[in-house]
């Protein structure tokens, strides 16, 4: 597993379908997803330019966080139990899956400083996935005005696993869609400027249907399971 060498050719894939879109690759951040390697795969990723990573297990983050406190930008993308946000809510840049008031009220009670949020929505409403159905996404992030420690920076989603590319490019669209809704009221405390979705299989169809925030585990860094 050389992950120099994914990166290279993800960047390529990147850039070439930026270009098809006239999108800028800059605007796209590449998260690499470590929860399921080692600490010496993470060392590599983040020797070969990595600087966004990603985990979703406190425990595997806490472990990786005491290696490499500073050496990254920290990506909670997993469901957070509320009794575990003191343990992790200022060790990490960005939480992508808030979807619920408790988990809100929470960080809100625990954080010293605003936290980055993606607001968790269950496009495809697959009850195997975690996050809020479509139409509850506007009136939850209403409620969040009253937090003065969350800041909505756009929304997430992870499309299903298929390899029908126009289901998956459809839950693209419509998140696509909601953050337009979203951005157009013009709350300050949820600007929603980003689009947290594409994963190793789909992240291609992502970009072109929006995404800046991309979470790349098993075509980056491999897997030890």
């Amino acid at each position: 597993m050389d992950v120099a060498a994914n990166l290279a050719t993800i960047q390529q894939e990147i850039d070439n379908v930026c270009m098809q879109k006239n999108r800028n690759p800059n605007d796209i951040t590449l998260i690499g997803v470590t929860k399921y390697v080692t600490i010496e795969r993470t060392r590599e990723a983040i020797d070969a330019g990595i600087v966004n990573l990603g985990e979703n297990r406190l425990e595997g983050f806490l472990e990786k966080y005491a290696h490499f406190t500073n050496e990254a930008k920290w990506h909670f993308i997993g469901t957070l139990q509320t009794r575990k946000v003191r343990d992790v809510i200022d060790k990490i840049d960005v939480l992508h899956s808030l979807d619920r008031i408790s988990l809100a009220k929470e960080i809100e009670k625990r954080a010293n400083k605003p936290v980055d949020c993606f607001v968790q929505v269950n496009v495809s409403g697959e009850a195997s996935k975690h996050g809020l159905a479509m139409e509850e996404v506007l009136p939850f992030i209403e409620q969040l005005a009253l937090f003065q420690k969350i800041n909505v920076v756009g929304l997430m989603t992870m499309a299903p696993h298929t390899d029908d590319k126009e289901k998956i490019r459809s839950v693209f669209k419509q998140l696509h869609a909601l953050r337009v809704s979203v951005q157009n009221k013009g709350y300050p405390f949820a600007p929603c400027n980003y689009l947290s979705m594409g994963m190793s299989n789909d992240y291609q169809i992502a970009i072109e249907e929006g995404a800046t925030h991309i979470r790349i585990g098993s075509k980056l860094v491999g897997s030890d399971h």
